[in-house]
């Protein structure tokens, strides 16, 4: 028999009408949209259905807005009886995740990631950092470009996100993405595309972010993970409440490692996948980890009845 990996998408999941559809629908999503509010002391719901998109693209609150479509999304297949055995989330996501495990309680999640996303928006001044997608590019030659741009112009450059075996991110200071940037096209690169990002995630310029979050993430009270968390940082499943809170606070400078989380999750097979929340850029990169392997959507009632009729 199949077991169910729901997957919770990251930053850039976003856009205008998220979410509408599914608390005009369900009284269990309009009830998280409104937990959500009374959380936050504004109206993120209203953010989330009507936008403007300018606001949603800002990092404090796009990383709320996509939670809480994702945990509305979790709470309505929940109602239909569906549930997972195993979780992931792609950095932001990972929040979601453990929402899904019973291991984060959803108005502690919502407060955090809004709080998460100003630390990082804070931690470096405007022109200072960047972000590259590096496509069709091994990615440990990606990695490799990074280490030689790093220590050619002493400044900071990492991979930060191994999407998939087409795709890694890079981040660091603005120089030295640009010159990883042009080794990774030296190198075999098909494409390197410059990413229109307010700050550059995960690498050791977000230390600041990492601190201040480190603070709120130790008032929180994590609980024993129903189901195990495939967490980013470290590619490894997790259910006690310490490591879970640890892998969010390290995985602010530590790279997303996607495709062995996902091939992590693979292994405890055989899986059949759900990505939780607005978009499909985790069912995209899961045609490009392993093809053979179906990964359904929730993002409204359309794609629900559809998934539902999909895991029959």
């Amino acid at each position: 028999m199949n077991r169910l990996a729901f997957l919770f998408p990251g930053q850039n999941s976003q856009y205008a009408g998220m979410g509408r559809d599914l608390a005009e629908k369900f009284a269990v999503a309009r009830r998280t949209f409104e937990e959500a509010d009374d959380a936050l002391g504004f109206s993120i719901s209203k953010l989330c259905f009507d936008g403007p998109e300018d606001q949603l693209k800002l990092t404090e609150f796009q990383q709320p807005a996509i939670y809480t479509v994702s945990v509305a999304a979790l709470r309505v297949l929940a109602e239909r009886g569906v549930t997972p055995h195993l979780t992931a989330g792609h950095s932001l996501g990972e929040y979601a995740a453990n929402v899904a495990a019973g291991s984060l309680a959803f108005a502690d999640g919502v407060r955090t990631v809004r709080e998460r996303g100003r630390f990082m928006q804070e931690a470096v001044p405007a022109g200072k950092g960047a972000m590259a997608a590096v496509l069709a590019l091994r990615s440990e030659e990606a990695a490799r470009a990074c280490q030689d741009a790093a220590a050619e112009t002493q400044a900071i450059v990492s991979a930060a996100n191994f999407n998939s075996p087409e795709q890694t991110v890079i981040s660091g200071e603005a120089a030295a993405v640009e010159r990883a940037a042009a080794l990774c096209k030296e190198r075999g690169a098909k494409r390197v595309v410059m990413l229109q990002v307010s700050a550059p995630f995960h690498c050791a310029l977000m230390q600041p972010a990492q601190d201040r979050l480190a603070e709120l993430l130790h008032g929180l009270t994590f609980k024993a993970s129903g189901i195990p968390v495939a967490v980013n940082v470290d590619a490894a499943l997790v259910r006690e409440p310490e490591k879970l809170r640890d892998a969010l606070i390290r995985q602010v400078t530590g790279a997303v490692r996607w495709v062995e989380s996902i091939r992590l999750l693979m292994a405890e097979g055989p899986v059949r996948f759900v990505e939780v929340g607005p978009g499909k850029v985790l069912s995209g990169l899961m045609r490009q980890i392993d093809r053979a392997q179906i990964c359904l959507n929730v993002e409204d009632e359309a794609s629900l009845e559809k998934a539902v009729q999909g895991l029959d």
